[in-house]
């Protein structure tokens, strides 16, 4: 069994440590592998490289596909395992694309790991694999929003959210890029029940100029509602840029 890798700068398998970003774990030091391979296809995507390759028409706003050849490889989880365990954050995130396509192998990959946490970074709309769940700690569920371009049939799975609703180890992220996305955030909170201090509003964006114009607005809209703000702490530090 093979885990499909996103490639880094280098072509190599994009893993790598680098503080969180994103989410309730914003600041921590981890160790990343980040999958190839997605079933949705969101317009602002940045990490298109792992699923736009040259022949898929779904839409993106950059209009770029890319070879399959140079930005995806093949890795057993036990090669994988000995990339993660030369960093020393002890917590791990698994993210793509979308990860949980992967999770027999990612079963695999967790029980070579045992000392490491493990965080999930998922669309929400795959049903987690029992062997895989009983490694991870936490998921960070980022259901797609109707500005992302996915039709609400395919992103947002009423059986599916129900399921990550009612999961104690699951947060939700929700992708904001103008002020009506937030109304579409509490028609799901509500419809589903989610905790509202499991809910973080993340403004869209590659840059550090766009995140804070939109972190302006968007900060107090969160705090009216009880949701948490997440910025994209990694985009200050290091750019737009594989492995970080």
């Amino acid at each position: 069994m093979q885990l499909t890798l996103a490639t880094d700068d280098t072509g190599g398998p994009e893993i790598f440590a680098s503080p969180q970003g994103e989410g309730p774990s914003a600041g921590i030091a981890c160790s990343f592998i980040r999958l190839s391979r997605c079933n949705l296809a969101c317009q602002w995507c940045d990490t298109a490289y792992t699923w736009r390759f040259d022949g898929d028409e779904r839409p993106h706003r950059a209009g770029v596909s890319y070879d399959r050849k140079a930005n995806q490889l093949a890795l057993s989880p036990l090669e994988a395992a000995r990339m993660i365990d030369r960093f020393e954050p002890r917590r791990l995130v698994v993210t793509g694309g979308e990860p949980l396509l992967q999770a027999p192998a990612l079963a695999e990959l967790a029980a070579l790991l045992p000392e490491h946490a493990i965080e999930v970074e998922t669309n929400g709309t795959v049903e987690p694999h029992p062997r895989f769940d009983a490694y991870v700690e936490q998921y960070n569920v980022s259901p797609k929003l109707s500005h992302s371009g996915n039709p609400a049939t395919l992103a947002l799975l009423p059986p599916r959210m129900r399921q990550w609703a009612s999961e104690p180890r699951a947060f939700f992220k929700f992708v904001i890029a103008e002020p009506a996305d937030v109304d579409e955030v509490l028609f799901l909170q509500r419809a589903y029940a989610i905790s509202p201090d499991k809910v973080f509003l993340m403004p869209e964006g590659t840059d550090s100029a766009t995140l804070r114009s939109r972190l302006e607005w968007l900060a107090p809209l969160a705090a009216g509602h009880g949701f948490k703000v997440s910025d994209r702490l990694h985009i200050h530090l290091f750019g737009d840029t594989r492995g970080t």
